[in-house]
């Protein structure tokens, strides 16, 4: 009797998964046309980001043609349980979850499809929120000396988030989350984003893949932000290549944002620029770095769709789970 054979972690990495090139994936766009100009797309690059309209289309519109299917499909299955209930048809939101590293472009990502899925006829209303607005505030970061593990899942309130996106998916209206502002570092209080029934709700976020052991010890079955997802996208890199992406938009906005008198991180502006670089690669080495290898990375597998890249944020690889 022969022994089964032992897969390498490459390798089950790939199960499950159909994978396309670059050109293998652009060709899937078919004859959708591209809806947004450079003048669009320049509203939508985060601050270091060089997406190009090129890089719209040969894999953003793809993946907007893809989710239009996947929306329409879940639109007509909650119509079809509707009538067969008897019920008033309820407008349920399809929800898209966005992981990946700090520095990564998921923040672009997310604008972008916000406004290429906006443009199809069937799902006109598309809202995004980000996980930011979850963080637990600075006062209460201090109080529990977690300042410096801000980003990792203990920093964020998430029972906050699972109640905002359970309301979200019970057809809720008028959902509100809590703004976040990247100047102060800071919730602000007193406001918030009202997230009124669209027809697809986008959630970015460093941890939104991650789930937890205890769902397998716990006596009560927890729950999981990825549990209200109906897709999911991974955001991939080399690690080496999101922290130049960082050092870079650190460098970028000390330059820009963190001149403002105001912002939390003004001091920076005072250093050398080799003190600025030194600064940069510490808060990598003991924040952004091992928050990435140790929460966000295993979550990858978790996703339905992978989008890997290389230099220049130019995606090179797709990975879309088949079952």
């Amino acid at each position: 009797m022969c022994a089964s054979p032992k897969l390498t972690t490459s390798e089950t990495d790939q199960i499950g998964y159909l994978n396309f090139s670059r050109e293998e994936w652009s060709k899937l766009r078919a004859y959708t046309p591209l809806p947004l100009t450079e003048s669009d797309l320049a509203t939508l690059r985060g601050i270091n980001e060089q997406i190009s309209l090129e890089e719209v289309a040969d894999i953003y519109l793809p993946l907007s043609r893809l989710l239009n299917l996947y929306v329409s499909a879940v639109q007509a299955m909650n119509k079809a349980t509707d009538t067969f209930l008897g019920h008033l048809p309820a407008r349920i939101p399809y929800v898209i979850g966005i992981a990946g590293s700090v520095a990564v472009g998921k923040s672009t990502i997310a604008r972008v499809l916000q406004a290429l899925l906006s443009r199809w006829p069937d799902h006109p209303k598309v809202d995004l929120i980000t996980t930011d607005g979850f963080l637990l505030s600075t006062k209460v970061l201090q109080k529990r000396g977690l300042m410096k593990r801000k980003g990792f899942p203990e920093s964020y309130d998430r029972l906050a988030l699972l109640r905002f996106l359970a309301q979200i998916k019970r057809g809720q209206a008028e959902v509100s989350a809590p703004v976040y502002s990247h100047l102060i570092y800071d919730i602000l209080q007193g406001e918030a984003k009202v997230v009124n029934q669209p027809d697809i709700l986008i959630v970015e976020g460093l941890n939104v893949l991650q789930s937890g052991s205890t769902r397998k010890t716990s006596k009560h079955p927890m729950m999981f932000v990825s549990d209200f997802f109906d897709f999911s996208i991974y955001i991939d890199a080399e690690e080496e290549l999101i922290e130049s992406w960082y050092l870079s938009r650190f460098l970028k906005l000390r330059e820009t944002v963190f001149t403002n008198p105001d912002s939390y991180f003004n001091r920076y502006t005072a250093l050398s620029s080799e003190e600025a670089v030194a600064q940069a690669k510490s808060i990598w080495r003991e924040i952004n770095g091992p928050n990435l290898r140790e929460n966000i990375m295993p979550t990858r597998e978790r996703a339905r769709l992978v989008l890997r890249k290389g230099t220049d944020h130019r995606v090179e690889e797709i990975r879309l789970r088949s079952m």
